[in-house]
């Protein structure tokens, strides 16, 4: 097996939706419903698992609470009691049927202490191994513009360049304070780029002076699209980072990580040809039930 190959996602699901509190006192937010392009109703995670599979991965470790493996569990590996299944349509039957395969290639794997985003990856490590593997957000789903899916394109740069790839998206400068940001230079415009700087949730300030991008106009930036390709040398540097207890806002993050990653083996930034939809926010939340559909 070629190394370069991804075979795994990682979707660390383990954060407490804060930003969605009260609903995510009842529902986890990775399970709240959308309607995809068919007119179906499913969970969020299930529509990540479903563009990880659409990319060719063959398996999925989705990182969850320890009170939360049940739940996870329940829905991908558990089939519907006898009496429901025979109440649902012939196209749902199919649909639970298929969900039950799906569910046979997936692995629940858990978070003990709720210690930040570069801590739910690391927590991935055992089971990830000595391979690539793609990484995706818990709470974001993706629609591309494009035939080829927004995950299969992350993954299709990786296999040509062979190193880590970040999925990229344009923001303007007033959200920058949301997303981790990045600069490079373009090996090929407005696609792919050598990238020189990873950094999380800059001021504006700083990302003028010091991660503006060449050919792009002056109040907008590139930023991640939260679909990763990674080596597995992640895992050093983040266990670097929880054995020195290095805390950023009070907690593991990844983004620091990265640029480590960055510095000693290189990373590509790729501009993904496609959207991408945060379901973690009550305003995007309510957005991607309207524009996800479409």
């Amino acid at each position: 097996m070629q190394q370069n190959k991804v075979r795994k996602a990682v979707i660390p699901a383990a954060g407490f939706g804060t930003r969605l509190f009260p609903a995510t006192k009842v529902v986890k937010k990775e399970l709240f419903p959308i309607i995809d392009k068919d007119g179906r109703a499913k969970p969020v995670i299930l529509a990540i698992v479903e563009e990880a599979m659409s990319a060719g991965i063959e398996e999925v470790g989705i990182v969850v609470q320890p009170g939360d493996k049940e739940i996870f569990a329940d829905f991908f590996k558990s089939p519907p009691k006898k009496e429901l299944f025979n109440k649902l349509s012939p196209q749902n039957q199919e649909y639970s049927k298929y969900l039950q395969e799906l569910g046979s290639r997936i692995t629940i794997l858990t978070q003990e202490e709720q210690e930040g985003y570069g801590h739910a990856v690391f927590c991935a490590k055992e089971w990830v191994k000595n391979e690539p593997f793609l990484l995706m957000l818990g709470d974001h789903v993706y629609s591309s513009d494009i035939e080829k899916s927004c995950a299969s394109q992350v993954i299709d740069v990786y296999e040509q360049v062979n190193q880590s790839v970040l999925g990229l998206t344009v923001m303007p400068a007033e959200i920058l304070h949301q997303a981790g940001c990045v600069t490079g230079i373009w090996q090929s415009f407005n696609s792919l780029l050598s990238l020189t700087q990873v950094y999380e949730k800059p001021s504006i300030e700083y990302a003028r002076q010091y991660l503006h991008t060449e050919g792009m106009k002056d109040d907008e930036f590139l930023c991640m699209f939260g679909l990763y390709v990674l080596t597995p040398k992640i895992f050093d540097f983040l266990a670097e980072h929880i054995h020195q207890n290095f805390r950023e806002r009070g907690e593991f993050q990844l983004t620091s990580c990265l640029d480590r990653l960055r510095e000693e083996d290189g990373m590509t930034g790729y501009l993904v040809k496609g959207k991408c939809f945060d379901t973690g926010l009550p305003d995007t939340y309510r957005q991607t039930m309207i524009d996800f559909r479409i």
